[in-house]
């Protein structure tokens, strides 16, 4: 029983490692979301910051479908940063067995 309990622990150490190296890894990456074809795009880190927004002057005359675009092309990027994060804490995490619907970092 005693040895179960130290593995165990081990396991719950070495996640948390790989958590930690995860989540400084998501913090370097940048996405870029798009919409309207490419006409607007926003670029966000892992940490949901965003780094640059850029959108195409002619969408400027309309600006009810520059508003859309911009949250369109926004919700992307956020899309994107969710994805890869949850890929990231899937591998940090395997072979610790989690409760089903449990997600990382807590």
């Amino acid at each position: 029983m005693r040895g179960n309990i130290a593995q165990l622990m081990q396991q719950a150490q070495r996640m948390q490692e790989n958590v930690q190296r995860a989540q400084e890894e998501l913090a370097k990456i940048e996405v870029t979301g798009n919409a309207g074809g490419g006409m607007v795009s926003v670029t966000l880190t892992g940490r949901m910051e965003c780094r640059k927004v850029r959108i195409d002057p002619s969408v400027m005359s309309d600006a009810e479908m520059a508003e859309d675009l911009i949250a369109a092309a926004f919700n992307d990027a956020v899309n994107k940063v969710n994805a890869e994060s949850q890929s990231k804490m899937s591998a940090a995490t395997a072979g610790m067995p989690l409760p089903p619907g449990m997600k990382m970092p807590f």
